[in-house]
């Protein structure tokens, strides 16, 4: 078997790869041995949201949140697309000194934001508690059902030149990828984009598997309007503490809302910690009360790849001819994996990317 690339993974990286890799004409193979976007992607928030953490990082983020933008008018009611905005929640005062600085950076790079005081916070959440001081509104910011679009972008990319095989890489060759069928596929490029389980192809890559809890709730339409992080999230999500917790609540279409978000080191096990998710469900009655009388109706565990530097790792292995990395997105892999497909296909056809590729290439780190 011979294809122009080899995506290994579909899940919300992979299937942007494809569709990316499928759009300057190159014949795609996507391997995936599971349901489509059933790994990571079924278990993340679905948040498309431009982060400030670094240059790169909102340089990143803004560029797919973009390209989102751009999909969106296409998007089947499946994908469940909600353009609503987030709440950036200050808890207290030194939380609005940071809301301040968001603003500013975000203002001075052209991103729509807005500074709520406390009084203009609780009419737009009244579900969150009393005393909270403000926040920060990117009404920019959307959500998206990550599964539906993972199988949406596939099927984009297959009405081209790709296709879909229902196997397990086991190794990868010099130009090629070993299944369990025995079958070879020939390919010149390989992007392997199988998120925290890449190390099992590619020992030496430095992504480490972080696990999450989610948990959702029966219907209460109207019981939130936006999605809501705590200021304190993003110390939480791109600290390096072996656990952490943070406020993060989703309304769905469906009128649910998903909880989040915890984030756990060195466990492997996909079971839920009953103990650690009642953590978690604690830190958002705290920040939402009413939280307490109503009904979870299911939990579940995923996990994300993570980088030393909490940046992806997205361009060619070292050391690795015709090996391309696609991993590494750690919580922010539905957002960036427009961005990421793109900027693979740019390097791969020859292209100009329209941000600079050097902070995500993996050569920055040694091998």
């Amino acid at each position: 078997m011979t294809a122009d690339a080899v995506v290994i993974g579909a899940g919300i990286v992979g299937a942007a790869c494809a569709d990316a890799l499928s759009t300057v004409g190159l014949r795609v193979a996507v391997v995936e041995s599971r349901v489509i976007g059933g790994g990571a992607t079924a278990a993340g928030m679905g948040h498309i949201v431009v982060m400030d953490d670094s240059e790169a990082q909102f340089a990143l983020t803004h560029y797919s949140q973009q390209l989102w933008r751009t999909l969106s008018p296409e998007m089947p009611a499946e994908l469940e697309w909600d353009p609503s905005g987030t709440l950036w929640v200050a808890a207290d005062e030194e939380e609005m000194q940071a809301v301040a600085h968001k603003h500013a950076y975000y203002v001075a790079r052209g991103v729509n934001v807005e500074v709520l005081d406390a009084a203009q916070l609780a009419d737009a959440e009244p579900n969150l508690r009393r005393g909270l001081h403000g926040a920060l509104l990117i009404p920019g910011d959307s959500v998206v059902y990550a599964p539906c679009a993972a199988a949406w972008l596939l099927a984009r990319a297959q009405l081209r030149r790709a296709s879909l095989l229902a196997d397990r890489v086991i190794s990868i060759g010099r130009h090629s990828v070993h299944l369990t069928t025995g079958d070879r596929i020939e390919s010149p490029n390989i992007i392997l984009a199988s998120g925290a389980w890449a190390r099992e192809l590619l020992p030496a890559i430095p992504v480490r598997p972080r696990k999450g809890h989610l948990a959702i709730t029966a219907r209460y339409p109207g019981f939130l309007r936006r999605q809501l992080v705590e200021l304190g999230y993003l110390k939480s999500a791109h600290g390096h503490d072996t656990e952490s917790v943070a406020f993060n609540l989703q309304p769905r279409t469906t009128g649910q809302l998903l909880i989040g978000s915890s984030r756990q080191y060195d466990v492997t096990h996909t079971s839920i910690d009953a103990p650690f998710l009642a953590r978690m469900l604690r830190r958002a009655i705290h920040f939402m009360p009413a939280l307490e009388h109503l009904r979870v109706i299911r939990a579940w565990t995923g996990f994300r790849a993570a980088t030393p530097d909490s940046l992806p790792l997205i361009g060619p292995a070292p050391g690795r001819e015709g090996l391309w990395l696609a991993t590494g997105h750690e919580g922010l892999g539905i957002t960036t994996s427009l961005a990421t497909g793109r900027l693979i296909a740019d390097a791969i056809a020859g292209r100009t990317p329209a941000i600079p590729p050097e902070p995500y290439l993996p050569a920055r780190f040694p091998q």
